[in-house]
Formats: structure tokens, sequence, C-alpha cells
């Protein structure tokens, strides 16, 4: 994996910095500091940053605003 992917991951996991529980919150920091100090990550440490990633950004709940954009019959 890339660092462009790296700094996607992070991008991405920092607007749910605060639903994550006390372990992965723990991990996260850690990684994040790493990250900060332009250091790879390896291959485990990526593994991890991926999942949170499913976890919280891939599988979130998305509004649905079809609603609002109805076309008028008639």
């Amino acid at each position: 994996m890339s660092y462009r992917d790296q700094v996607k991951y992070f991008e991405c996991l920092k607007r749910f910095e605060t639903k994550f529980d006390w372990r992965e919150l723990e991990d996260y920091k850690i990684l994040l500091e790493r990250h900060k100090d332009e250091e790879d990550l390896n291959k485990e440490a990526l593994e991890w940053l991926k999942n949170l990633y499913i976890k919280y950004y891939v599988n979130r709940e998305k509004k649905n605003f079809d609603s609002y954009f109805k076309k008028p019959t008639g």
C-alpha cells in the first residue's frame, strides 16, 4: 500500500474519532503519531487501519434524500 492510501485512510477516519471505542482510539492515536512523523506504517498497521476504515467509513449509514427530490406528478 502506498503513502497516498495511508493519507486517505487517516483523512476519512478523522471524522469518526469520537465513535471509536477506547481500545481503537488508543491504537489510532499511536498510528496517527507515526503518520505525522512521516513514517511508513508496516503491513499489520495498515491492515488494522484498513479494517477500521471499512468498519466506520464504508459501512456508515448513508442518508437517503430521494424524498426531497421527487418529481411533481400531474
